[in-house]
């Protein structure tokens, strides 16, 4: 997905979203013109998610915690891209629900801050048993 919204004749840069409401408004008008809408159910979107995301996960398969930090120009480069898949589909699968991707991460981080205060989970990775 990423090179198609990124062809190597077009910079990146050229089309760099400022913001998450810009991205969804672009990933929109590039459904829109495929007729792509029809496809795009919350059920489907939340599908390809995870498949990216497993896609995601296959370039650190039996590499160790190490190598997974030290990764090559063109590894890191492919990681990238399938970040960037996760990405578009969270944005597209945030605006088929009408849920503010940022305000809700904004939520979710005051709610972890409760869940994990400093003094009790620094250092640990310990899940905590309050909701």
């Amino acid at each position: 997905m990423f090179q198609a919204l990124c062809p190597s004749t077009v910079s990146a840069d050229q089309h760099k979203p400022a913001s998450v409401a810009q991205l969804a408004q672009r990933l929109q008008q590039f459904a829109d013109a495929r007729d792509w809408g029809q496809f795009h159910s919350p059920k489907n979107l939340a599908s390809a998610l995870i498949v990216e995301a497993g896609e995601l996960l296959e370039h650190f398969q039996w590499m160790t915690e190490e190598q997974s930090r030290l990764l090559d120009v063109d590894k890191k480069q492919a990681v990238a891209h399938e970040m960037a898949d996760v990405l578009l589909y969270l944005v597209q699968l945030s605006s088929s629900l009408g849920v503010d991707l940022m305000a809700a991460a904004s939520e979710k981080m005051a709610i972890n801050e409760r869940k994990y205060p400093v003094d009790q989970a620094r250092g640990s990775s310990k899940k905590s048993d309050v909701s």
